[in-house]
C-alpha cells in the first residue's frame, strides 16, 4: 500500500494552489484569504525546481533543434562514432532525472496537504459527482489530470465528429482531368513546402501564445490570473472534449444571480493569438457585471492541440454547446466577444449560430492573407498566399458576412498589429476594409462609389474631433436615417442584402452610408494590447 501511494505521489499532477471555498473553514495562519500557494518540501521544492529546468532546456533545445543539428554535421558530431558516446550522457542524465522523480514522489509522500488532495482527486475519477467536484475546483494543479465536464458527444452524433465541424473553403478553380493531375504534380513541391511552414515556423509566428517556452515564461502571471477570477469572481474552470479530441481549457464566471439585467447575457471571449483568459479580453465584460465564459485556444494554457483554423472552429463549437446544454443559456442570450485573431472563431460562431444575441470585434481584421503579405519578402508571395489559403485561412469577412444579426466593430486608431503600413497610416488599418465588406453586403444600393468615398474619408479620421467634422461636413441627420430605415424594413423582408437606397438622391445615399458607418464602427484612441475599457464595451446598434 505504502509502495503504491509512493508511486501516485511520484506519477501524479503538479499541485500549484488551494482554493478556499466559501463555505470552507479557514487553515490556521491563512485567516481572511481566499486561497493560498502550494507549499512544498524542501526535498519536493528543490526536485520540482531541477526537473522545470530539465523540461525548459528541453524545450529550449526542440525550438533549437534545426540549427543544433546543422552545427553538429558541419562539426562532425553525427557518426557513429559520435553517437554512442552521447547516448551514454543521455542514458546518465535520463536516470539522474528518473532518480529526481523519485525524490520528489518522496517529498510529496511526506506532505499532508498533497495527500489529501491526491485522495480527493481519486474520489473524484472514481464518483464524478457535483460534490466531489466542487472539492476538487478548490485545487489548481496540472489541467492534463482534470477530469472532463462536458464532451461534445453529449449532444451529437459521434460518428459526424471525426471531420470536425463545417468551414468555408477557398473556390477550387475549374480545370480538365489531364491539366489537374499535370498542375498536381507541378505544384507538388510547393504543397509539401507549404505543409512544412505551416506546421513548424508559420503556426507559431501566428499564435506565439502556444510556444511552450512563452507559456513558462507567462506562468506566474496566468496563475495570479486565474487565481483572481476563481477566488474573487468565484469563477468555475472546466475541461471540454471537442469533436476533434481537443481538450479545452475554459472558465466560466456566472452573474445570474446578482439580479442584473446585464447578469442574464453570456458573452463569450474569443482571446488574440497571444492570449489567454486568464490574464485577456475576459475582464473588460466581467467589469461591465456580464456572465462571461473564456476560453484557451487549442495549445494555449491547459487546452491541448494546435490552433490551426480547424481545431479553433470545433473548440469554439463545443464551447457554444457547453453555454446552452450545461450552463443553461439560450443562443438569443449570448454575445461573442473576439479580440484581434480571435474574430476568426467569433465569426465561425455568429455564421453557424445566426440567432446569437449580437457579435463585437475589437481589432479584429478582414483577412489574413494581407498581413501575413506585409511581413513576408515580396519572393516569397505565391508561396504565402498558397500556405494561407490551404491551411491558415482565417477569411473572418467571409464568414461574418453570413451572419444577419446585429455586430459591432471597435477599430483602434494607433493599432500596430493590423496595419499593412504603420500605426501613424489609420488608413491601412484592416479593420477598414471589414466595415466596408460587411457595408457593401448588407446596404449595396447606399455603398456605391460614392458612398464608398465619404466612408473612406469617415475613416481616414484619426480622432473624434476629425470624425465629428466629416460627419457635420455632410449634414447628416440621424433621425431621417433612422425613418428611412424603419420604414423600410417594416414593409419589406429583413434579410440582407437590402434594397434600401436605391430611388434616393446621392446625399440621401451619402448620409445614410456615414450613419451606417458610424453605428457599426467606434473608434478606440489606443494600440492594439492595449485593455478595452469596460466603458467601451458596448451593445451593437439595432435598428
Amino acid at each position: 500500500m505504502a509502495s503504491w501511494m509512493w508511486l501516485r505521489c511520484i506519477l501524479g499532477p503538479h499541485l500549484q494552489r488551494i482554493h478556499r471555498s466559501t463555505d470552507q473553514s479557514r487553515p490556521e495562519g491563512r485567516a481572511g484569504r481566499r486561497g493560498w500557494n502550494y507549499q512544498p518540501r524542501s526535498l519536493e521544492k528543490h526536485t520540482a525546481s531541477i526537473l522545470g529546468w530539465a523540461s525548459a532546456l528541453w524545450s529550449l533545445s526542440y525550438y533549437s533543434s534545426p540549427l543544433l543539428l546543422c552545427y553538429l554535421y558541419r562539426k562532425g558530431y553525427i557518426c557513429s562514432s559520435k553517437l554512442v558516446p552521447v547516448s551514454q550522457y543521455v542514458g546518465t542524465v535520463l536516470v539522474c532525472l528518473l532518480g529526481v522523480a523519485c525524490l520528489r514522489g518522496w517529498g510529496r509522500w511526506k506532505n499532508s496537504e498533497y495527500l489529501q488532495f491526491l485522495s480527493i482527486l481519486d474520489e473524484n475519477k472514481k464518483n464524478h459527482t457535483p460534490t466531489n467536484k466542487k472539492t476538487l475546483r478548490c485545487y489548481d494543479f496540472d489541467f492534463s489530470f482534470w477530469p472532463s465536464d462536458f464532451s461534445w458527444t453529449e449532444v451529437s452524433n459521434p460518428k459526424l465528429s471525426k471531420a470536425g465541424v463545417s468551414l468555408l473553403k477557398p473556390e477550387p478553380r475549374l480545370r480538365g482531368a489531364a491539366d489537374s493531375v499535370l498542375h498536381t504534380v507541378r505544384t507538388l513541391p510547393c504543397h509539401i513546402i507549404s505543409f512544412l511552414i505551416a506546421h513548424s515556423f508559420g503556426r507559431r509566428m501566428l499564435y506565439p501564445g502556444s510556444v511552450g517556452l512563452l507559456q513558462k515564461a507567462m506562468r506566474p502571471m496566468l496563475l495570479q490570473g486565474q487565481a483572481k477570477l476563481i477566488e474573487e469572481c468565484d469563477g468555475q474552470r472546466n475541461k471540454l472534449v471537442a469533436c476533434d479530441g481537443n481538450e479545452i481549457d475554459t472558465m466560466f464566471v456566472d452573474r445570474r444571480r446578482d439580479g442584473g439585467q446585464t447578469g442574464q447575457t453570456l458573452v463569450i471571449c474569443c482571446e488574440g493569438n497571444a492570449g489567454f483568459y486568464e490574464v485577456g479580453c475576459m475582464n473588460t465584460p466581467l467589469e461591465g457585471g456580464y456572465s462571461v465564459l473564456g476560453w484557451n485556444h487549442p495549445g494555449f494554457g491547459g487546452s491541448t492541440g494546435v490552433p490551426f483554423p480547424q481545431n479553433e472552429a470545433n473548440a469554439m463549437d463545443v464551447v457554444i454547446q457547453f453555454a446552452m446544454h450545461k450552463l443553461g443559456f439560450q443562443l438569443t442570450d449570448i454575445v461573442v466577444y473576439a479580440w484581434s485573431i480571435g474574430g476568426f472563431t467569433a465569426s465561425w460562431a455568429a455564421m453557424s449560430y445566426p440567432e446569437i444575441q449580437s457579435l463585437v470585434l475589437d481589432a479584429s481584421f478582414d483577412d489574413l492573407l494581407p498581413l501575413a503579405l506585409k511581413v513576408m519578402p515580396d519572393s516569397w508571395r505565391p508561396l504565402v498566399q498558397h500556405t494561407v489559403r490551404q491551411y491558415m485561412n482565417l477569411n473572418n469577412a467571409e464568414q461574418l458576412l453570413k451572419y444577419q444579426g446585429p455586430v459591432l466593430l471597435i477599430r483602434r486608431t494607433r493599432d500596430e498589429i493590423i496595419t499593412t503600413t504603420g500605426p501613424e497610416d489609420v488608413m491601412s488599418n484592416r479593420g477598414n476594409d471589414l466595415l466596408l465588406k460587411l457595408l457593401q453586403f448588407r446596404y449595396p444600393k447606399i455603398m456605391t462609389d460614392e458612398g464608398i468615398r465619404v466612408v473612406r474619408q469617415w475613416l481616414g479620421s484619426s480622432n473624434p474631433l476629425e470624425e465629428a467634422s466629416v460627419y457635420s461636413g455632410y449634414e447628416v441627420d440621424d433621425d431621417w436615417c433612422v425613418s428611412v430605415l424603419q420604414s423600410y424594413q417594416a414593409d419589406r423582408d429583413v434579410v440582407f442584402p437590402w434594397s434600401v437606397g436605391e430611388d434616393m438622391t446621392m446625399e440621401g445615399r451619402r448620409q445614410l452610408a456615414l450613419f451606417l458607418a458610424r453605428k457599426y464602427m467606434r473608434n478606440f484612441e489606443a494600440t492594439h494590447c492595449t485593455p478595452l475599457p469596460a466603458s467601451e464595451f458596448h451593445p451593437p446598434w439595432r435598428l
